[in-house]
């Protein structure tokens, strides 16, 4: 089992960026494919982007161009650069790896 714990988000303004962390604990990370979650307010959760054990990754076309996931396993943390966020992107943001899920972490864009 894998400990996920986000931290990084909060309120800014359209065209702001914010960069999420996820500080994981218990196991390393580098074997797992790490993926970032988001669910808004009525809405489901869905997936907003990954990157494989190898560094492969892949993103929603709704954030292509703008977010970027990475990992650094020598820290054993994950991080999504989020840039020129919408108020759309507004949503609880959760770090995941395999069953393990973090305890989310929230972004407000303010239009």
């Amino acid at each position: 089992q894998v400990r996920l714990v986000e931290s990084g988000g909060g309120l800014v303004q359209t065209g702001g960026s914010l960069r999420l962390s996820c500080a994981a604990s218990g196991r390393a990370i580098s074997t797992y494919t790490m993926n970032w979650f988001r669910q808004a307010p009525g809405k489901e959760r869905e997936l907003v982007a990954g990157i494989s054990s190898g560094g492969s990754t892949y993103y929603a076309d709704s954030v292509k161009g703008r977010f970027t996931i990475s990992r650094d396993n020598a820290k054993n943390t994950l991080y999504l650069q989020m840039n020129s966020l919408k108020p759309e992107d507004t949503a609880v943001y959760y770090c995941n790896a395999a069953n393990d899920w973090g305890q989310g972490t929230q972004v407000t864009v303010s239009s």
